[in-house]
């Protein structure tokens, strides 16, 4: 290991765990050696300062910057915190850099910002231009008084060249609009500003008020600074999305084997990275892009014109088979076909004729770049108000993709009616998170990819394509007797069941019983709103009662929840109010899984799925079975653990988390076959679970919360 400062200098307490102690040692050697790190361990164990601390050390031995992204904003705060008070132990710059469209003083979109700057910086070099000019004409003029006989003329000469310059001026300042608070940027003095940045951590809002009260763009500002920092937070968009990363990369002033990365939350950089590689095409564009080709005498408008017509014919003809009847909310199928060419494909050769659709849509993607670099033209000229989009471009560029798509794409066609009117759309979507993901891991120079919800290794590795990363897995520390794991045994809540009698008795029994037993609030998770909804509209508990449902305010949900000391929260393993939110002390004291919450299985999982398994399963396996397991079962036994973790977040906290379903039990690991889903938590959480049959339940919790004296006053009776 070179010479330069240790993981401890970063670590601004007495002493780490000593699990965080090992986690430290062990990612500061990998680091050193330009390893990939995999690093689980459970909610409220200190991973962020287990990572953080390691990669600032290998920073500066090396001259590297670390780079940590997120997709909860939550955990963008934490990550401020932490580095706050790194910074009061070892100092250190560090950011949360956020996009243009939430730091943009004008709130312009991103195109018009572009063509903004650029007017702007034209400016401010002609005036660059002229106060130069006007120093050389004042240099020149006290040389023809010293008696220069060349002076004048030069002098005369400069004058003309000066006005030619003003007049530019004035025409640009008439023509075209600029952004005054960047034009400060480029013509002001910013190095308070910038020794400001690079002083200690700063969050986006900060730089954006502090920009705001002095006049200037704090995004431009902020990322001229990124270069000096130490420490960059980001979310997932930044690293995932290659021209994105691309960008930021060079605003740091770093190859990409001179950055380190940490992705926290890491389960999901599988799902992140397919939206990121999805891309769609509505029908609406296809009708604006031939609408601006009609208005084009450019000769290439013909056959881009023949081709986009056809496609759009094709999507429409498509949409209609797959959708005979479609509502106003968009319904999705598949078009693939495993023998051949996608239907959409299909539709548009068997309908085409022409040149030859290469040709055609090589004429749309040239015309379709003159347009767009006309549009920007005459925005500049002041012509326009807005920057005109192009959905020549568009489309060109979206039919590149789709007759080009790469193995692990999943053609799709959308569908729904507005009004009288047909609405379809096309989409690209990546079954394959690993050709977004391995792009970043090969290019780095490092990524430690952290969460409590890894495991299993070999099931992330294979998906997001890391090889031979180190895996440190580190279990719950926190005191045993102050945690409870249960596995009820009430009936297996199968979708073909749930609305059994006895299935839903039972489960309600179970419910109340843990709602009565739980000093406190009670969180109560579910495989589906509507199934949350079913079970609240059942139970009459002494206390409050609040229903998260789909498109809700979550942030007010919570507030309502943690508000109170005896209220039940009914939601969604779904929605947003399982991850990345933390329910410490008294905001929650039990948190109760219903079901095997496994999600609805649409055509896109059913492709993921069906592409793992080709792409995962050994000889000997069934493919299907494998594309279950990787695709459905550990995906949704990762969200379970990630509910369970919203309890017992620090030493003093104390809490039960339930699993309210036998598939859960240790004994459906033998009667049940592949219906158990036991095995797919890692072994030490195994461990951890109790089974116990769902009338005994209440005195388990009665129990274990008594032994802690939670109760105010005497226990709950039995029932």
């Amino acid at each position: 290991m070179s010479d330069g400062p240790a993981p401890m200098d970063y670590f601004p307490y007495d002493e780490p765990y000593g699990h965080q102690a090992d986690a430290i040692d062990a990612i500061d050697d990998a680091l050193a050696d330009g390893r990939d790190v995999l690093f689980e361990g459970p909610c409220g164990t200190g991973k962020t300062l287990a990572a953080l601390a390691p990669a600032l050390a290998e920073a500066h031995r090396t001259d590297r910057t670390v780079l940590i992204a997120t997709t909860v904003h939550q955990q963008l705060r934490q990550f401020v915190r932490e580095a706050r008070t790194i910074a009061d132990h070892e100092p250190i710059s560090a950011s949360v850099f956020r996009g243009k469209g939430s730091m943009c003083h004008r709130e312009v979109d991103y195109e018009t910002c572009r063509v903004l700057k650029e007017a702007t910086r034209d400016l401010a070099d002609l005036e660059e231009d002229r106060d130069e000019l006007r120093e050389r004409a004042d240099a020149l003029l006290a040389a023809s008084r010293d008696g220069d006989s060349d002076a004048a003329e030069a002098r005369a000469a400069v004058q003309d060249e000066r006005e030619s310059v003003a007049e530019e001026i004035s025409d640009l300042r008439e023509d075209r609009e600029i952004c005054e608070y960047y034009y400060d940027n480029l013509t002001s003095d910013t190095i308070e500003f910038d020794a400001w940045l690079a002083g200690g951590v700063r969050t986006p809002d900060e730089v954006f008020a502090r920009a705001e009260s002095a006049g200037f763009c704090g995004y431009e500002l902020l990322k001229e600074g990124l270069s000096g920092l130490d420490l960059v937070c980001c979310n997932y968009n930044h690293v995932l999305d290659p021209m994105i990363r691309e960008h930021v990369f060079r605003w740091l002033d770093r190859d990409p084997e001179d950055v380190i990365v940490v992705l926290d939350e890491a389960h999901n950089v599988p799902s992140a990275a397919r939206e990121h590689a999805r891309r769609r095409l509505a029908s609406e564009t296809i009708e604006r892009a031939l609408d601006e080709l009609a208005d084009s005498e450019d000769p290439r408008a013909d056959p881009a014109a023949n081709l986009i017509a056809t496609v759009g014919e094709a999507l429409d003809r498509v949409a209609r088979e797959q959708a005979s009847d479609p509502g106003s909310e968009w319904t999705e199928h598949s078009v693939a076909n495993p023998d051949g060419k996608d239907a959409l494909t299909v539709a548009t050769l068997q309908a085409y004729s022409g040149q030859g659709y290469p040709a055609d849509l090589e004429a749309a993607r040239e015309l379709g770049e003159a347009l767009e670099e006309r549009y920007e033209q005459a925005y500049r000229d002041g012509e326009h108000d807005v920057l005109r989009d192009c959905p020549t471009a568009t489309v060109a560029d979206f039919l590149s993709a789709w007759f080009d798509a790469p193995a692990g794409a999943h053609p799709v066609v959308g569908v729904r009616r507005e009004g009288t009117d047909l609405d379809a759309r096309a989409e690209l979507f990546h079954t394959m998170p690993g050709s977004v993901t391995r792009p970043l891991f090969d290019s780095v120079h490092a990524t430690v990819c952290m969460s409590a919800t890894l495991r299993p290794f070999d099931v992330f590795e294979s998906v997001v394509g890391l090889e031979d990363p180190e895996r440190l897995a580190y279990d719950q520390r926190f005191p045993a007797e102050r945690r409870r794991s249960y596995a009820v045994a009430t009936p297996a809540l199968f979708a073909s069941r749930r609305d059994d009698r006895s299935v839903v008795e039972s489960v309600t029994t179970a419910l109340g019983d843990t709602i009565r037993m739980t000093p406190g609030n009670v969180l109560a998770v579910f495989p589906s709103y509507s199934e949350a909804e079913r079970y609240h509209d059942r139970l009459d508990p002494a206390g409050q009662t609040v229903l998260d449902r789909a498109g809700t305010d979550g942030k007010a949900i919570r507030e309502e929840f943690v508000a109170s000391d005896d209220a039940t929260l009914f939601t969604s393993l779904w929605g947003t109010l399982t991850e990345g939110v933390s329910y410490d002390g008294d905001d929650a004291r039990t948190v109760v899984v219903v079901g095997v919450p496994y999600p609805r299985l649409d055509d896109r999982r059913e492709a993921v799925q069906a592409a793992y398994g080709e792409a995962f399963a050994e000889t000997g396996d069934d493919s299907a079975d494998v594309g279950w397991e990787y695709a459905v079962e550990i995906p949704t036994v990762r969200k379970t653990r990630q509910a369970l973790g919203r309890v017992i977040r620090s030493p003093e906290d104390f809490g039960a988390r339930i699993l309210l379903d036998e598939r859960y039990t240790q004994r459906a690991e033998i009667e049940m076959g592949e219906y158990a889903v036991r095995r797919s938590f890692p072994p030490d959480e195994r461990e951890q679970l109790v089974d116990v049959a769902p009338e005994k339940l209440q005195f388990g919790l009665r129990n274990f919360f008594a032994d802690l004296d939670a109760y105010d006053g005497d226990p709950p009776a039995p029932r």
